[in-house]
C-alpha cells in the first residue's frame, strides 16, 4: 500500500505539471478573455501581471499546486467569474454517475453473453455474439446516441432526451433521466467487455481445475459462475478501471446529445472560452479520479486471486 501510494503521488504530480504546462501553450490570451478585445496593451499587461502570467512557469505551477492541495482551484477568468471548485462539484457527479451506470449496465449485459459464447465456443451462438460485438464497436458513439434517442425518446416516447434530474430531486427521477445516456455509453463498453471476458473464459475452461469440476459432475452453470468467472475477470477488471476513468472526462458527445451538465461539457466549454484555470482544475480532478480508480482495481486483484496476496507477503 505504501509503495502504491508513492506511485500514485508521483503520477498525479507529473499529470498536474504536464497539464499546467500544456494549458500554458493555449493560443487564447486570458487578459483578452477577461477584458475583451479592443483594450490597450497596457491594460492587458496589467491583467497578466495581476494573474502572475509573467512569472516563470515553475513558479506559477507551485503557487497553483499549493492552493490546489488546500482545496482552492481558483476562480474562472471569464464571466461570470465563478469558483472553480463549485463548478466542478456540480459537474463531476453527473459524469461519475453516467460512467458508473454505463459500466454497471455493460457488466450486466456482458457476463451472460460472454459465458454463453465461451460455453458454445465455435458454435452459432459464439459466432453471432462475435459478429454483434464487432458491429457495435464499429458504430461511432454519436451515431449510437442518435439511434437510442430515435427509438426510445422520439418513436416510443418512453424516456426524455434533453432533461436532467439530480439525485437530491429523487432517485427514481434521476435514474429515469439518466437511463438513455447511460445506455449509449453501455453499448460500446458491453461489446468490448464481452470480447475480453469471452476470450479469458475460453482459456480458463481448458484448465485442469475446470476439468476436475466437470469430472465431479458439477453443473455447467455452477462451473461458469463459481469456478470460471472469478479467475477470468482480471482483464475485465483492468478494462473497467481504465474505462471508468476515461469515461468521466470523455463523455463529451453523450453529454452534448442529451444536454447534460457534466465534466466533458465543462472542459470543452472552458477550452473554447480560454478559461485556462477551469481547464487546469477540471483535468486535475479527472486525473485524481482516474488514478484512484485504477489503484482500487489493482487492489481488487488480491480478492480475485489469493495467490497475488501471498506473493506480496
Amino acid at each position: 500500500m505504501l509503495r502504491r501510494t508513492a506511485e500514485l503521488v508521483a503520477v498525479l504530480f507529473l499529470v498536474s505539471f504536464g497539464t499546467f504546462w500544456m494549458v500554458s501553450l493555449m493560443d487564447t490570451d486570458p487578459a483578452v478573455s477577461i477584458l475583451g478585445e479592443g483594450q490597450t496593451e497596457a491594460a492587458y499587461a496589467e491583467v497578466r501581471e495581476d494573474l502572475g502570467l509573467n512569472d516563470p512557469l515553475i513558479t506559477r505551477y507551485l503557487s497553483w499546486l499549493g492552493h490546489a492541495l488546500q482545496g482552492d482551484l481558483g476562480t474562472s477568468v471569464v464571466p461570470p467569474y465563478t469558483d472553480i471548485t463549485d463548478r466542478i462539484g456540480a459537474a463531476l457527479p453527473v459524469s461519475v454517475e453516467l460512467a458508473v451506470l454505463g459500466m454497471g449496465m455493460a457488466l450486466i449485459f456482458c457476463i451472460p453473453l460472454a459465458m454463453w459464447s465461451a460455453h458454445r465456443q465455435g458454435g452459432r451462438i459464439d459466432r453471432m455474439v462475435s459478429a454483434g460485438t464487432i458491429g457495435v464497436l464499429s458504430i461511432p458513439s454519436f451515431l449510437a446516441g442518435l439511434v437510442v434517442i430515435l427509438i426510445f425518446a422520439n418513436t416510443l416516447g418512453w424516456f426524455p432526451r434533453a432533461q436532467w434530474s439530480r439525485l437530491e430531486d429523487g432517485v427514481w427521477q434521476n435514474l429515469y433521466h439518466a437511463f438513455l445516456p447511460a445506455l449509449t455509453i453501455a453499448l460500446a463498453e458491453t461489446a468490448m467487455f464481452t470480447r475480453i471476458l469471452r476470450n479469458d473464459l475460453v482459456t480458463t475452461l481448458q484448465d485442469d481445475f475446470i476439468l476436475a469440476a466437470k469430472a465431479k459432475g458439477m453443473g455447467t452453470v455452477h462451473i461458469l459462475f463459481s469456478d470460471a468467472l472469478r479467475p477470468s475477470s482480471f482483464s475485465l477488471m483492468t478494462l473497467m478501471g481504465i474505462g471508468l476513468g476515461r469515461l468521466i472526462g470523455s463523455t463529451v458527445i453523450v453529454e452534448y446529445l442529451f444536454a447534460l451538465p457534466g465534466m466533458g461539457s465543462l472542459v470543452v466549454g472552458a477550452a473554447n472560452t480560454g478559461d485556462y484555470v477551469m481547464v487546469q482544475g477540471a483535468v486535475l480532478v479527472i486525473a485524481v479520479v482516474y488514478v484512484l480508480t485504477n489503484a482500487l482495481i489493482d487492489l481488487s486483484y488480491g480478492y480475485l486471486d489469493p495467490r497475488i496476496r501471498r506473493a506480496h507477503v
